[in-house]
């Protein structure tokens, strides 16, 4: 019998249909083409080619051969330039288009995504990325910053060579809003938060879990909208990335690389998208927030049924497939 399962912390039911269900070893992707070179000539992204782009906002390390860069995106949502306005007329509302748009170039080697990166190199990238969330949150015009990757035609990249982008915008999404309004109202009926509440749960449970450290626990939610979607929590109660310590991000580096690793080794490579999830620094002290992480591998598709009731049907079962990533080495 199929089960209606409730995501609380996004609101969103989901269809498990075990009628549909496959084993997990049955989402793996086809066989992919054949791996590209460490560096291809024509990719502006490639080192060497830095003229190709726009100069670096941010370069890790500052000295030296470059391990990360943050360059400006040349084909950016949100104009770079201009003051904050906005105007209704009726029921007309528009405002400026203004903001941040960056490109997070995660590796010089053209053939190296994040699940393969060493240890070390995946720390710089991190420490990129929470130096430009501080820089974006420290722009006036911006209200909230998302930083996200994706790998893969089917997750909407673009170029080839390993990305992340991170935007900031002049107003809060609407999901945002609704998700964090959400968690205001757990906490004024619970006393509690529902995220710090959840890894609880999880943590005890643990037929969910593909991986715990003392700060962090990866996990597979008991509602997943889609097979292997994937949230990493900090255990410390933080409303804002920002708020992370070095330790901490050092720690996340290793987590979010294993947790990856297991993805492309155990799925052959699948496409994906993984968002970090924050409040702003202006919500440090939000005792309902809490920042995390959202892997989604792209193993299976929406169509209308989703599209027209924003209920989502996964064929997998949460518990085997954290099973099925807790055993891949």
């Amino acid at each position: 019998m199929s089960e209606i399962r409730k995501n609380l912390i996004t609101g969103e039911y989901v269809i498990l249909a075990p009628e549909r269900a496959k084993r997990p070893s049955d989402f793996e992707c086809p066989v992919k083409h054949e791996a590209p070179p460490e560096r291809v000539d024509n990719c502006p992204f490639c080192p060497g080619n830095e003229d190709k782009t726009p100069p670096h906002n941010y370069i890790c390390p500052d000295a030296g051969a470059w391990t990360c860069r943050c360059i400006p995106n040349k084909f950016s949502a949100l104009s770079s330039e201009g003051d904050m306005w906005r105007n209704e007329e009726g029921l007309k509302v528009v405002m400026a288009g203004v903001g941040r748009h960056e490109v997070v170039i995660e590796t010089p080697y053209h053939n190296r995504c994040l699940a393969v990166l060493p240890d070390e190199a995946m720390k710089c990238y991190m420490s990129t990325c929470l130096h430009r969330f501080n820089a974006f949150y420290a722009d006036p015009r911006v209200e909230h910053v998302i930083l996200f990757k994706n790998h893969g035609a089917a997750a909407g990249t673009s170029l080839e060579h390993p990305h992340s982008q991170i935007v900031g915008l002049p107003m809060t999404p609407a999901q945002v809003r609704y998700r964090a309004q959400d968690a205001c109202d757990y906490f004024d009926d619970k006393g509690s938060c529902l995220v710090c509440r959840t890894i609880e749960e999880e943590a005890s449970d643990g037929r969910r879990v593909i991986m715990e450290t003392d700060n962090f626990l990866a996990f597979i939610p008991y509602a997943a909208l889609s097979p292997f979607h994937t949230w990493i929590f900090p255990k410390r109660h933080m409303p804002c990335f920002t708020a992370i310590t070095g330790t901490e991000l050092d720690e996340l580096a290793v987590v979010l690389k294993t947790v990856l690793w297991k993805v492309y080794k155990g799925l052959c490579n699948p496409d994906y998208n993984y968002v970090i999830r924050s409040g702003a620094p202006s919500d440090c002290n939000a005792d309902h927030l809490h920042w995390y992480v959202a892997i989604v591998p792209r193993v299976t598709k929406a169509a209308g049924f989703e599209l027209g009731t924003g209920m989502y049907i996964n064929p997998s079962i949460p518990e085997a497939s954290a099973e099925f990533l807790r055993d891949v080495k």
